[in-house]
This record gives C-alpha cells, structure tokens and sequence, in this order.
C-alpha cells in the first residue's frame, strides 16, 4: 500500500490550504483596515463559496479514496487525535462558509459570484437570525484557525522533531524513499 495521499487528494488539500490562509488574512484585513473593506468583502465572499465547494469535493474524494496507513511513530491516542481534527477540519470547513451564506441571507446582502450572478438566499431575512450568525461566524473562523494551526504545528513536530516523513504524505513533490516506504 502507498504511503502517500493520491494526487488528487494531495492537489486538493494545497489548494484549500492556499484559500483558508488567504480567507484568514483577507477576513482579518478587512475588520482592521476599513478603506479596503468593500474591495475585501468582494474577494472574500466567492473566496468563501470556492472553499465550500471545495470541501465538498474533497470529503468526496476522501471518501472514495482511502488514506494511506498512520505512521509508525504515531501511536493510538496520536491516531484518534489525528482522525477527529480532520473530522472537525472538514466539518469547519463545511460549516463555515454556510454560515456566511446564511448570514448574508438573513442580511438580504447577495453573494455576487461575478456579473449578474448571485447566489441564492439560504436564510429568511431576519436581523436577529443575522446577529446570531454574524458571531457564530466569528467563533468558527477563531476554531478553524485554532484547528488549522494544531493541524500545521503537527506536521512541523513530525518533520523537525519526528522527521518521520510525515510531510512527504501529502507533498506534491517527490520526494526520497523513506525506509519502510
């Protein structure tokens, strides 16, 4: 059995690390630097709705693909660690931008994909509902970033520390045959 993800999995999986990162530092610019927020808020929304679709592409594909075996320098509880961040990896990843679309729903504010193309309202319009989601959108952009960043310091501790070749799983670079591999 491989040791590495599929190629797909492995181009899915940068290509959504590209797009949290930019969504962190495009969400975290526009509350800190208003004159570019309606510029921000122009990226960010389809930014958002890129990544949901994404999301759902990847939990497919990770779901008809199976995931090469745990390393053997992880052990049990390492391994259900592991399995349940991805499990709220993927549900963040889910969840978020649908409360966004939700929340902009509840705001009657229109996701502009481009042109004259807008996305369907998803909430009834309700400045309560609004509010509501508004911080729910907040505490989960906080506990995706905290989950992300675990998921990052992670894989730094298994290639610096470990160098178990943890990384070289998901690379899209060759990479030099671990013994074992």
């Amino acid at each position: 059995m491989s040791t590495r993800f599929t190629v797909v999995s492995r181009l899915l999986h940068w290509s959504m690390a590209a797009m949290v990162i930019a969504q962190f530092f495009i969400g975290v610019t526009m509350i800190a630097a208003l004159s570019y927020y309606p510029l921000l808020l122009a990226i960010h929304r389809p930014l958002g709705i890129a990544i949901l679709v994404f999301a759902i592409v990847r939990l497919v594909n990770r779901l008809t693909h199976r995931p090469p075996p745990f390393l053997a320098t992880m052990g049990p509880l390492e391994r259900r660690v592991a399995t349940y961040s991805e499990y709220l990896l993927y549900a963040l990843l889910l969840a978020q931008p649908l409360i966004g679309w939700a929340m902009l729903s509840a705001a009657q504010s229109p996701i502009v994909l481009g042109g004259a193309l807008h996305l369907p309202a998803i909430a009834p319009h309700n400045l309560t509902l609004y509010a509501v989601l508004r911080t729910a959108h907040t505490v989960a952009a906080y506990l995706l970033f905290a989950t992300f960043t675990a998921h990052i310091c992670a894989v730094l501790f298994h290639t610096v520390a470990l160098r178990d070749g943890i990384l070289h799983r998901m690379s899209l670079w060759p990479g030099r045959s671990r013994p074992g591999e």
